[in-house]
């Protein structure tokens, strides 16, 4: 009897941390397989979960309805979540370079006001990510799998001035240039 309590517990739990993300579904693919008694139709799912501050993760689901396969990429999504730091909670830190098979994307940061501009799986990316302002362009692969993994692949490398600081066993002043120094950090 325990033993069920304890797993009810770890459920609700688990349903109490879902509201904080919210996704999108980018692509849904009819897949269909010959068979010797004909057709079976099936479905594939592309989704990008996020918390809109600076968490961002994909997955994909294969079922026979639609319904299940999103349920199935969202969760997959949840588990390969990954944190991007953000400067000023509203663009990157530095302009970037993502690949994946034959998709190349070029991300750079924005001022503010610029808003996203991106190709449409890349902007699912920004939009859950909480990016507000970043200029973007695919080359290569216009497929929504590649875009995205080429996308995420970028967002991997990305570095805040406080993680470079770190690595390289420096002040967070001596990294930025004078411009871009905090005032209390220049005096």
């Amino acid at each position: 009897m325990a033993e069920r309590e304890n797993r009810r517990g770890r459920g609700r739990n688990r349903e109490d941390e879902t509201p904080e993300f919210a996704d999108r579904l980018v692509a849904i693919n009819r897949v269909s397989k010959t068979t010797k008694g004909g057709k079976n139709f099936g479905f594939a799912a592309l989704v990008v979960v996020g918390d809109q501050k600076g968490r961002v993760g994909f997955g994909k689901g294969k079922a026979k309805e639609v319904p299940e396969a999103i349920r199935k990429a969202t969760e997959q999504a949840k588990r390969q979540m990954i944190r991007v730091p953000l400067r000023e909670g509203r663009t990157l830190h530095h302009d970037m370079e993502g690949r994946h098979g034959a998709g190349k994307v070029v991300m750079r940061t924005a001022p503010e006001g610029t808003g996203i501009i991106a190709g449409g799986p890349m902007r699912a990316v920004f939009e859950m990510l909480g990016v507000k302002d970043v200029v973007s362009k695919s080359i290569g692969s216009q497929n929504p799998y590649n875009m995205i993994r080429a996308t995420m692949d970028g967002l991997k490398k990305e570095a805040s001035p406080r993680q470079v600081a770190a690595r390289r066993g420096k002040k967070v002043a001596d990294i930025l240039r004078k411009d871009e120094a905090p005032a209390e950090a220049a005096e």
